[in-house]
Protein backbone atom coordinates (compact mmCIF):
# COMPACT_ATOMS: atom_id res chain seq x y z
CA UNK A 1 0.00 0.00 0.00
CA UNK A 2 2.89 2.36 0.99
CA UNK A 3 4.85 1.77 -2.55
CA UNK A 4 1.22 1.92 -4.35
CA UNK A 5 1.16 5.04 -2.42
CA UNK A 6 4.74 6.90 -3.08
CA UNK A 7 4.23 6.10 -7.01
CA UNK A 8 0.77 7.56 -7.46
CA UNK A 9 2.02 11.27 -5.06
CA UNK A 10 5.51 11.30 -7.22
CA UNK A 11 4.03 10.14 -10.31
CA UNK A 12 1.42 12.95 -10.09
CA UNK A 13 3.29 15.40 -8.87
CA UNK A 14 5.97 15.17 -11.76
CA UNK A 15 2.98 14.99 -14.16
CA UNK A 16 1.50 18.63 -12.84
CA UNK A 17 5.36 19.86 -12.93
CA UNK A 18 5.34 18.60 -16.53
CA UNK A 19 1.98 20.55 -17.48
CA UNK A 20 2.00 23.24 -15.15
CA UNK A 21 -1.58 23.62 -14.99
CA UNK A 22 -3.06 27.11 -14.43
CA UNK A 23 0.41 28.65 -14.80
CA UNK A 24 0.63 27.47 -11.57
CA UNK A 25 4.84 27.59 -11.01
CA UNK A 26 6.61 24.08 -11.47
CA UNK A 27 8.40 24.51 -7.59
CA UNK A 28 4.55 24.74 -5.78
CA UNK A 29 3.94 20.90 -7.75
CA UNK A 30 7.15 19.39 -6.89
CA UNK A 31 6.98 20.93 -3.00
CA UNK A 32 3.39 19.66 -2.37
CA UNK A 33 4.06 16.29 -3.63
CA UNK A 34 7.41 16.55 -1.28
CA UNK A 35 4.82 17.42 1.52
CA UNK A 36 2.21 14.96 1.14
CA UNK A 37 4.80 12.42 1.41
CA UNK A 38 5.98 13.59 4.38
CA UNK A 39 2.28 14.69 6.14
CA UNK A 40 1.27 10.77 5.01
CA UNK A 41 4.35 9.29 6.82
CA UNK A 42 5.25 7.30 3.35
CA UNK A 43 9.09 9.56 4.39
CA UNK A 44 9.93 10.24 7.67
CA UNK A 45 11.54 13.42 8.14
CA UNK A 46 15.44 12.34 8.21
CA UNK A 47 14.61 10.23 5.16
CA UNK A 48 13.43 13.98 3.24
CA UNK A 49 15.97 15.76 4.67
CA UNK A 50 18.75 13.54 3.19
CA UNK A 51 17.01 13.65 -0.03
CA UNK A 52 17.26 17.35 -0.09
CA UNK A 53 20.94 17.43 1.39
CA UNK A 54 21.75 15.08 -1.91
CA UNK A 55 21.20 18.45 -3.96
CA UNK A 56 23.73 20.59 -1.80
CA UNK A 57 25.73 20.78 -4.58
CA UNK A 58 23.46 21.65 -7.12
CA UNK A 59 21.94 24.46 -5.18
CA UNK A 60 25.06 26.38 -4.26
CA UNK A 61 25.87 25.62 -8.30
CA UNK A 62 22.29 27.63 -9.24
CA UNK A 63 23.13 30.12 -6.36
CA UNK A 64 26.30 31.34 -7.93
CA UNK A 65 24.97 30.84 -11.41
CA UNK A 66 21.65 33.08 -11.06
CA UNK A 67 23.84 35.81 -8.81
CA UNK A 68 26.28 36.21 -12.07
CA UNK A 69 23.68 36.09 -14.37
CA UNK A 70 21.06 38.63 -12.17
CA UNK A 71 24.09 40.72 -12.09
CA UNK A 72 25.29 41.01 -15.54
CA UNK A 73 21.34 41.91 -16.24
CA UNK A 74 21.03 45.13 -13.83
CA UNK A 75 24.52 46.11 -15.51
CA UNK A 76 23.23 46.03 -19.00
CA UNK A 77 25.75 43.74 -19.72
CA UNK A 78 23.20 41.85 -21.94
CA UNK A 79 22.34 44.72 -23.89
CA UNK A 80 25.97 45.43 -24.73
CA UNK A 81 26.64 41.77 -25.66
CA UNK A 82 23.22 42.00 -27.84
CA UNK A 83 24.27 45.28 -29.87
CA UNK A 84 27.79 43.83 -29.99
CA UNK A 85 26.86 40.40 -31.51
CA UNK A 86 23.75 41.99 -34.23
CA UNK A 87 26.28 44.29 -35.53
CA UNK A 88 28.84 41.69 -36.11
CA UNK A 89 26.20 40.14 -38.00
CA UNK A 90 26.05 42.53 -40.61
CA UNK A 91 22.50 42.63 -41.47
CA UNK A 92 22.41 38.57 -41.75
CA UNK A 93 19.99 36.45 -40.10
CA UNK A 94 21.85 33.40 -40.43
CA UNK A 95 25.01 35.00 -39.46
CA UNK A 96 23.31 36.10 -36.51
CA UNK A 97 22.15 32.20 -35.76
CA UNK A 98 25.74 31.51 -36.18
CA UNK A 99 27.23 33.41 -34.15
CA UNK A 100 24.16 33.07 -31.00
CA UNK A 101 25.06 29.57 -31.57
CA UNK A 102 28.63 29.45 -30.78
CA UNK A 103 28.60 31.96 -28.08
CA UNK A 104 26.23 29.23 -26.52
CA UNK A 105 28.51 26.45 -27.37
CA UNK A 106 30.97 28.60 -24.99
CA UNK A 107 28.89 29.81 -22.41
CA UNK A 108 27.08 26.11 -22.04
CA UNK A 109 30.92 24.20 -22.22
CA UNK A 110 32.34 26.49 -19.52
CA UNK A 111 29.76 27.72 -17.27
CA UNK A 112 27.09 25.01 -17.27
CA UNK A 113 23.42 24.74 -19.49
CA UNK A 114 21.96 26.07 -16.69
CA UNK A 115 23.85 29.50 -17.71
CA UNK A 116 23.17 29.40 -21.01
CA UNK A 117 19.03 29.70 -19.66
CA UNK A 118 19.66 32.40 -17.88
CA UNK A 119 22.57 34.50 -18.79
CA UNK A 120 22.48 34.24 -22.53
CA UNK A 121 18.61 34.06 -23.10
CA UNK A 122 17.97 37.56 -22.02
CA UNK A 123 21.21 38.73 -24.20
CA UNK A 124 19.58 37.23 -27.32
CA UNK A 125 15.76 38.27 -26.66
CA UNK A 126 17.27 42.18 -26.21
CA UNK A 127 20.02 41.53 -29.42
CA UNK A 128 16.37 40.15 -31.71
CA UNK A 129 15.09 43.21 -30.34
CA UNK A 130 17.88 45.57 -31.32
CA UNK A 131 18.07 44.14 -34.90
CA UNK A 132 14.15 44.22 -35.59
CA UNK A 133 13.78 40.15 -35.92
CA UNK A 134 9.93 39.76 -36.96
CA UNK A 135 10.46 36.00 -36.35
CA UNK A 136 12.61 35.92 -32.45
CA UNK A 137 12.02 31.88 -32.25
CA UNK A 138 14.34 30.41 -33.84
CA UNK A 139 17.21 32.34 -31.97
CA UNK A 140 15.77 31.49 -28.67
CA UNK A 141 15.63 28.32 -29.89
CA UNK A 142 19.23 28.08 -29.94
CA UNK A 143 19.85 28.76 -26.42
CA UNK A 144 17.37 26.39 -25.14
CA UNK A 145 18.82 22.96 -27.66
CA UNK A 146 22.59 24.21 -27.32
CA UNK A 147 22.16 24.12 -23.64
CA UNK A 148 21.65 20.51 -23.72
CA UNK A 149 23.17 19.57 -26.82
CA UNK A 150 26.98 20.77 -25.60
CA UNK A 151 26.38 20.17 -22.12
CA UNK A 152 28.57 16.86 -21.81
CA UNK A 153 32.05 18.54 -22.93
CA UNK A 154 33.19 19.17 -19.56
CA UNK A 155 31.70 17.99 -16.03
CA UNK A 156 31.04 21.45 -15.41
CA UNK A 157 28.78 21.85 -18.30
CA UNK A 158 25.35 20.62 -16.30
CA UNK A 159 24.38 20.10 -13.04
CA UNK A 160 23.34 16.70 -13.93
CA UNK A 161 26.69 15.56 -14.15
CA UNK A 162 27.13 16.14 -10.72
CA UNK A 163 24.25 14.47 -9.82
CA UNK A 164 24.89 11.22 -12.12
CA UNK A 165 28.56 10.90 -10.88
CA UNK A 166 28.32 11.93 -6.92
CA UNK A 167 31.49 11.86 -5.61
CA UNK A 168 32.51 9.84 -8.45
CA UNK A 169 32.99 11.96 -10.90
CA UNK A 170 35.68 11.59 -13.13
CA UNK A 171 38.63 14.30 -13.34
CA UNK A 172 39.22 16.59 -16.07
CA UNK A 173 41.56 14.99 -18.30
CA UNK A 174 39.84 11.50 -17.91
CA UNK A 175 35.95 13.34 -19.03
CA UNK A 176 37.86 14.65 -22.23
CA UNK A 177 38.59 11.86 -24.21
CA UNK A 178 35.67 9.96 -23.39
CA UNK A 179 32.93 12.67 -24.10
CA UNK A 180 34.64 14.90 -26.70
CA UNK A 181 33.82 13.25 -29.68
CA UNK A 182 30.27 12.33 -29.02
CA UNK A 183 29.59 15.78 -27.39
CA UNK A 184 30.78 17.52 -31.02
CA UNK A 185 28.45 14.78 -32.99
CA UNK A 186 25.85 16.59 -30.78
CA UNK A 187 26.66 20.13 -31.23
CA UNK A 188 26.99 19.64 -35.33
CA UNK A 189 24.31 17.90 -35.74
CA UNK A 190 22.21 20.36 -33.37
CA UNK A 191 23.28 22.77 -35.59
CA UNK A 192 22.52 21.85 -39.01
CA UNK A 193 18.99 20.47 -37.91
CA UNK A 194 18.03 23.74 -35.94
CA UNK A 195 19.12 25.87 -38.49
CA UNK A 196 17.47 23.81 -41.39
CA UNK A 197 14.14 23.55 -39.81
CA UNK A 198 14.51 27.36 -39.58
CA UNK A 199 15.31 27.88 -42.82
CA UNK A 200 12.74 30.09 -43.86
CA UNK A 201 12.59 32.83 -40.92
CA UNK A 202 16.65 33.00 -40.64
CA UNK A 203 16.79 33.74 -44.21
CA UNK A 204 15.41 37.45 -43.17
CA UNK A 205 17.53 40.47 -43.71
CA UNK A 206 17.99 42.11 -39.50
CA UNK A 207 18.69 45.93 -38.80
CA UNK A 208 22.32 46.92 -39.71
CA UNK A 209 22.88 50.39 -38.30
CA UNK A 210 22.59 49.28 -34.13
CA UNK A 211 23.75 51.61 -31.97
CA UNK A 212 26.34 49.96 -29.33
CA UNK A 213 25.68 51.31 -25.83
CA UNK A 214 28.13 52.63 -23.19
CA UNK A 215 29.31 49.57 -20.58
CA UNK A 216 29.50 50.59 -17.28
CA UNK A 217 32.26 50.01 -14.62
CA UNK A 218 30.07 47.55 -13.27
CA UNK A 219 29.14 46.03 -16.14
CA UNK A 220 33.02 45.61 -17.14
CA UNK A 221 33.82 43.70 -13.84
CA UNK A 222 30.25 41.37 -14.54
CA UNK A 223 31.48 40.59 -17.54
CA UNK A 224 35.10 39.96 -16.73
CA UNK A 225 33.07 37.66 -13.44
CA UNK A 226 31.90 35.66 -16.14
CA UNK A 227 35.62 34.85 -17.47
CA UNK A 228 36.67 34.63 -13.70
CA UNK A 229 33.78 31.81 -12.37
CA UNK A 230 34.49 29.80 -16.04
CA UNK A 231 38.63 29.33 -14.50
CA UNK A 232 37.34 29.13 -11.53
CA UNK A 233 35.09 26.02 -12.25
CA UNK A 234 37.39 24.59 -14.66
CA UNK A 235 40.02 24.28 -11.53
CA UNK A 236 37.73 22.94 -9.73
CA UNK A 237 37.20 20.23 -12.13
CA UNK A 238 40.74 19.56 -12.93
CA UNK A 239 41.26 19.57 -8.94
CA UNK A 240 38.19 17.02 -8.50
CA UNK A 241 37.11 19.80 -6.09
CA UNK A 242 33.31 21.07 -5.22
CA UNK A 243 31.82 23.06 -8.54
CA UNK A 244 28.96 23.93 -6.88
CA UNK A 245 30.97 25.80 -3.72
CA UNK A 246 33.57 27.26 -6.44
CA UNK A 247 30.51 28.24 -8.40
CA UNK A 248 28.44 29.73 -5.26
CA UNK A 249 31.70 31.46 -4.28
CA UNK A 250 32.79 33.21 -7.28
CA UNK A 251 29.03 34.13 -7.98
CA UNK A 252 28.76 35.78 -4.84
CA UNK A 253 31.98 37.66 -4.66
CA UNK A 254 30.88 38.72 -8.52
CA UNK A 255 28.25 40.29 -7.11
CA UNK A 256 29.56 41.56 -4.13
CA UNK A 257 32.10 43.59 -6.08
CA UNK A 258 29.87 44.78 -8.77
CA UNK A 259 27.80 46.23 -6.18
CA UNK A 260 30.02 47.99 -4.22
CA UNK A 261 31.69 49.48 -7.83
CA UNK A 262 28.29 50.68 -9.12
CA UNK A 263 27.26 51.88 -5.41
CA UNK A 264 24.19 50.34 -5.98
CA UNK A 265 21.91 48.56 -3.58
CA UNK A 266 21.82 44.73 -3.47
CA UNK A 267 18.53 44.66 -3.03
CA UNK A 268 17.59 44.86 -6.67
CA UNK A 269 19.88 41.74 -7.46
CA UNK A 270 18.85 39.22 -4.67
CA UNK A 271 15.06 39.82 -5.39
CA UNK A 272 14.94 39.08 -8.84
CA UNK A 273 17.08 36.00 -9.07
CA UNK A 274 14.83 32.62 -9.27
CA UNK A 275 15.00 31.45 -5.69
CA UNK A 276 11.73 29.31 -6.60
CA UNK A 277 14.14 26.75 -8.83
CA UNK A 278 16.21 26.03 -5.62
CA UNK A 279 12.66 24.85 -4.11
CA UNK A 280 11.86 22.65 -7.37
CA UNK A 281 14.96 20.86 -7.57
CA UNK A 282 15.01 20.19 -3.43
CA UNK A 283 10.95 18.72 -4.22
CA UNK A 284 12.39 16.52 -7.21
CA UNK A 285 15.32 14.88 -5.02
CA UNK A 286 12.63 14.26 -2.23
CA UNK A 287 10.40 12.32 -4.70
CA UNK A 288 13.07 10.28 -5.98
CA UNK A 289 14.33 9.44 -2.57
CA UNK A 290 10.86 7.97 -1.74
CA UNK A 291 10.80 6.30 -4.63
CA UNK A 292 13.99 4.98 -3.89
CA UNK A 293 11.89 3.42 -1.06
CA UNK A 294 10.25 1.92 -3.33
CA UNK A 295 12.71 -0.96 -4.31
CA UNK A 296 13.66 0.58 -7.97
CA UNK A 297 16.95 1.48 -7.70
CA UNK A 298 17.60 -2.49 -6.66
CA UNK A 299 15.58 -3.51 -9.29
CA UNK A 300 17.05 -1.11 -11.97
CA UNK A 301 20.54 -2.37 -10.70
CA UNK A 302 20.61 -6.02 -10.92
CA UNK A 303 18.15 -5.40 -14.58
CA UNK A 304 21.14 -3.19 -15.89
CA UNK A 305 23.62 -5.98 -14.67
CA UNK A 306 22.32 -8.78 -16.01
CA UNK A 307 21.50 -7.32 -19.34
CA UNK A 308 25.45 -5.74 -19.17
CA UNK A 309 26.38 -9.57 -18.76
CA UNK A 310 24.57 -10.69 -21.95
CA UNK A 311 25.57 -8.02 -24.29
CA UNK A 312 27.39 -4.17 -23.54
CA UNK A 313 26.28 -2.86 -27.24
CA UNK A 314 22.99 -3.63 -26.74
CA UNK A 315 22.71 -2.23 -23.33
CA UNK A 316 24.41 0.52 -23.87
CA UNK A 317 21.90 1.59 -26.37
CA UNK A 318 18.58 0.46 -24.57
CA UNK A 319 20.09 2.38 -21.74
CA UNK A 320 20.83 5.42 -23.53
CA UNK A 321 17.65 6.53 -25.46
CA UNK A 322 15.46 4.77 -22.70
CA UNK A 323 16.89 6.92 -19.82
CA UNK A 324 16.60 10.43 -22.58
CA UNK A 325 13.28 9.31 -22.66
CA UNK A 326 12.71 8.96 -18.99
CA UNK A 327 14.08 12.49 -18.90
CA UNK A 328 11.26 13.75 -20.32
CA UNK A 329 8.93 12.06 -17.95
CA UNK A 330 10.69 12.68 -14.84
CA UNK A 331 12.94 15.57 -15.34
CA UNK A 332 16.44 15.16 -15.93
CA UNK A 333 17.70 15.72 -12.68
CA UNK A 334 15.63 12.92 -10.67
CA UNK A 335 16.10 10.41 -13.94
CA UNK A 336 20.18 11.33 -13.37
CA UNK A 337 20.24 10.65 -9.66
CA UNK A 338 18.26 7.38 -9.52
CA UNK A 339 20.78 6.24 -12.52
CA UNK A 340 23.88 7.51 -10.61
CA UNK A 341 22.86 5.00 -7.86
CA UNK A 342 22.30 2.31 -9.96
CA UNK A 343 25.49 3.15 -11.60
CA UNK A 344 27.31 3.00 -8.58
CA UNK A 345 25.67 -0.06 -7.54
CA UNK A 346 26.25 -1.87 -10.45
CA UNK A 347 29.90 -1.16 -11.80
CA UNK A 348 29.24 -1.47 -15.33
CA UNK A 349 31.76 -0.74 -19.05
CA UNK A 350 32.45 3.11 -19.73
CA UNK A 351 30.44 2.90 -22.87
CA UNK A 352 27.11 1.84 -20.82
CA UNK A 353 27.97 4.69 -18.18
CA UNK A 354 28.80 7.60 -20.98
CA UNK A 355 25.84 6.09 -22.95
CA UNK A 356 23.51 6.52 -19.74
CA UNK A 357 25.21 10.53 -19.08
CA UNK A 358 24.38 10.73 -22.98
CA UNK A 359 20.96 9.93 -22.68
CA UNK A 360 20.20 12.20 -19.38
CA UNK A 361 22.13 15.16 -20.44
CA UNK A 362 20.66 15.04 -24.45
CA UNK A 363 17.24 13.30 -24.06
CA UNK A 364 15.73 16.65 -22.35
CA UNK A 365 15.97 18.26 -25.79
CA UNK A 366 12.71 16.17 -26.50
CA UNK A 367 10.12 18.47 -24.56
CA UNK A 368 10.38 21.73 -22.17
CA UNK A 369 10.57 19.87 -19.10
CA UNK A 370 13.02 17.33 -19.73
CA UNK A 371 15.72 19.19 -17.83
CA UNK A 372 16.09 21.94 -15.16
CA UNK A 373 17.87 24.24 -17.89
CA UNK A 374 15.02 23.99 -20.70
CA UNK A 375 12.68 25.17 -17.40
CA UNK A 376 14.46 28.05 -16.55
CA UNK A 377 14.76 29.27 -20.47
CA UNK A 378 10.83 28.98 -20.06
CA UNK A 379 10.92 31.31 -17.38
CA UNK A 380 13.64 33.64 -19.04
CA UNK A 381 11.38 33.52 -21.92
CA UNK A 382 8.43 34.52 -20.36
CA UNK A 383 10.11 37.78 -18.39
CA UNK A 384 10.91 38.67 -22.02
CA UNK A 385 7.25 38.45 -22.60
CA UNK A 386 7.58 35.92 -25.08
CA UNK A 387 5.46 32.36 -24.92
CA UNK A 388 6.49 29.30 -26.01
CA UNK A 389 3.85 26.32 -26.31
CA UNK A 390 4.96 22.68 -25.29
CA UNK A 391 3.58 21.08 -28.26
CA UNK A 392 5.46 23.57 -30.29
CA UNK A 393 8.56 22.49 -28.51
CA UNK A 394 7.96 19.03 -28.90
CA UNK A 395 7.45 18.76 -32.44
CA UNK A 396 11.09 20.40 -33.00
CA UNK A 397 12.26 17.89 -30.23
CA UNK A 398 11.07 15.39 -31.78
CA UNK A 399 13.75 15.55 -34.29
CA UNK A 400 16.52 17.89 -32.56
CA UNK A 401 16.69 14.47 -29.58
CA UNK A 402 16.75 12.04 -31.82
CA UNK A 403 18.97 12.22 -34.64
CA UNK A 404 21.60 13.68 -32.61
CA UNK A 405 20.99 11.61 -29.44
CA UNK A 406 21.72 8.28 -31.82
CA UNK A 407 24.68 10.09 -33.43
CA UNK A 408 26.47 10.85 -30.26
CA UNK A 409 25.88 6.99 -28.77
CA UNK A 410 26.96 5.77 -31.37
CA UNK A 411 30.40 7.51 -31.87
CA UNK A 412 30.92 5.96 -28.62
CA UNK A 413 31.86 2.74 -30.16
CA UNK A 414 34.88 4.81 -32.70
CA UNK A 415 36.65 5.48 -29.18
CA UNK A 416 39.35 2.74 -28.03
CA UNK A 417 38.04 0.68 -24.92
Amino acid sequence: MATSSIWIISALSIALVVSRPFKIPEFVWAVGGAALLLIFRLLTLPEGWAGVAKGLDVYLFLTGMMLLAETAREEKLFDWLAAYATRLARGSGQRLFLLIYLVGVVVTTFLSNDATAVVLTPAVASAVRAAKVRNPLPYLFSCAFIANAASFVLPISNPANLVICGAHIPPLFTWLPRYLLPATVAIVATFFLLRRTQKAALSQDIEQDIELPNLGRGGQVALAGIGLTAVALLAASALNSSLGLATALTGTLIASVVVLIARKSPVAIVKNVSWSVLLLVAGLFVLVEALNKTGITGWLTALLTASAGQSATKTAWLSGVGVALLCNLLNNLPAGLIAGSVLQAAHCPATITSALLIGIDLGPNLSVTGSLATILWLAALRREKVEVGAWQFLKLGALLMTVPLLLAIASLFLLPH
